[in-house]
């Protein structure tokens, strides 16, 4: 009997994921611990292994996005047959019973394909050839056997003028909505918007996508329906138009050259980025660190640290003194952390991530600068596991490197606090009696969260960090 091959949840955050590549063909039997295909979730990619063994039958395509549990393969026995109708939409047909109101919005709805077990029935050169016309299945009514659509239904369909599904008759919708089609014809959308979007019968290409993450998002459908609703109640001069809303954004104000969508992990950094000021009382302070000590110390060792790490060492052990810092808000109140895992910002082509050098507190100097090591290259690289960029408790952003003095770096949820780390520069010294003398110094910017601690606790913890990189045998000490 065949086995189901699901969507993992590879991480407590994890909702989604993306197949971007197959690693074993349909029909090869695959063992236990088999790498089989490779996905993508708003944090990283990774590799996903087999848990059982038997042959491969892919249900899933390339670059369709999938709900964690949802059945993308198959693994079928020696000799056994795969079910007749085996390419699913990304989500399964959610259930046929509805409120009075979503049955009104689904009776006026264009007929769906049709699907066997909630699985579209389409023949394999019809979801060829939509993919190279651009045609989205979900609005191809099927003539062939059992309602399969088939090559004839696409074509047919191509030549057809686009128009929005008429949710609400006989009000008139809202202004057009240009949608973002994926390679395969598929309008993007997530797995969430795809199920609620079938149920009413909805056309995901006439409801607004969101601007950041690039997609139709389940909400945006809730909000299309609701609207339509209304609509259909009031006067035409009471009706309002779903895309003036309050999060519309402005057009360019020039034609643009180009247009990089904000979607994957660009559309996740800006929404954390952006929910991080929202929610938070966060200010900056700065505070200049004197490095020759770190200098020496560093020339000195076979094996020379980088100065971030350096930082990270004495943040870690400031941490340790100042618990406040390590913490987060919850639901019950400041949550007082145990452990002291410091996320280091890795700058990538394509964004940011950050990975967590865990217990740091507990590692000495040469310890912790190979783990920023393997963690810098594996960001670089796009090997870093899931476990590498979670539980982080504070971070440390460095900007140095490109001449930067200080900056307001923005915290990182759910933590309480972040540190950047400006450029190593000379400065001048007046000493005793009016000598002038130089020294190396680099500024540290701490954001914390007003609502955790206030001001001059905030100052005593960066002062602690000044104070260790003055002192940095002490950093080869670890808390046990």
């Amino acid at each position: 009997m065949a086995t189901d091959f699901l969507m993992p949840k590879l991480g407590l955050t994890m909702e989604e994921g993306t197949i971007l590549e197959w690693l074993v063909p349909s029909g090869q039997k695959i063992t236990p611990g088999t790498a089989v295909l490779r996905i993508e979730t708003d944090k990283v990619e990774s590799d996903v292994e087999a848990a059982g063994e038997g042959i491969l039958h892919h249900i899933a395509e390339v670059g369709s996005t999938h709900p964690c549990g949802a059945v993308i393969a198959l693994l079928l026995a020696d000799g056994e047959q795969p079910p007749a109708a085996n390419t699913p939409a990304p989500v399964a047909a959610a259930p046929a019973a509805a409120s009075t109101s979503v049955a009104a919005v689904a009776s006026v709805a264009p007929t769906a394909p049709s699907r066997r077990d909630g699985r579209q029935f389409v023949s394999p050169n019809a979801r060829r050839r939509a993919a190279e016309l651009g045609v989205d299945l979900n609005s191809v009514v099927g003539t062939g056997p059992d309602g399969r659509i088939v090559s004839e239904d696409v074509e047919l369909a191509a030549t057809r003028p686009r128009v929005a599904t008429p949710v609400a008759s006989p009000v008139a919708a809202g202004p057009a909505v240009a949608p973002i089609v994926s390679a395969t014809g598929q309008v993007l959308a997530t797995a969430a918007a795809r199920q609620l979007a079938e149920l009413l019968g909805v056309d995901l290409a006439a409801v607004p996508y969101d601007a950041q993450d690039g997609r139709v998002t389940r909400d945006a459908v809730a909000t299309y329906v609701r609207q339509r609703l209304s609509a259909a109640t009031a006067s035409p001069s009471a009706t309002s138009s779903t895309a003036n809303t309050a999060d519309a954004l402005p057009p360019a104000s020039q034609a643009p050259t180009s247009v990089k969508k904000m979607s994957g992990m660009r559309g996740t950094i800006a929404k954390r980025m952006h929910a991080s000021l929202q929610q938070m009382a966060q200010l900056t302070l700065t505070m200049d660190a004197d490095l020759d000590a770190v200098i020496a110390d560093r020339d000195a060792r076979e094996n020379k640290p980088g100065f971030t790490d350096y930082v990270i060492a004495a943040a870690a052990r400031a941490l340790r003194a100042h618990p406040i810092v390590n913490s987060q808000v919850t639901s019950d109140g400041i949550a007082l952390l145990p452990d002291v895992h410091v996320g280091m910002a890795v700058a990538l082509d394509e964004g940011l991530v950050v990975p967590v050098v865990r217990n740091a507190d507990r590692l000495d100097l040469t310890a912790l600068a190979a783990e920023t090591k393997r963690l810098a290259t594996a960001a670089r690289g796009g090997s870093l596991a899931l476990n590498d960029l979670e539980g982080g408790t504070f971070s440390v952003s460095a900007l140095g490197m490109f001449g930067v003095d200080a900056f307001t770096p923005v915290i990182n949820p759910p933590n309480s606090a972040i540190l950047g780390v400006g450029r190593l520069r000379d400065d001048l010294v007046l000493g005793a009696k009016g000598k002038v003398s130089t020294t190396k110094r680099l500024t540290l910017s701490l954001t914390w969260d007003h609502r955790v601690f206030d001001g001059a606790p905030a100052a005593q913890f960066a002062q602690t960090i000044v104070e260790l990189l003055n002192d940095p045998k002490a950093l080869d000490a670890v808390s046990r």
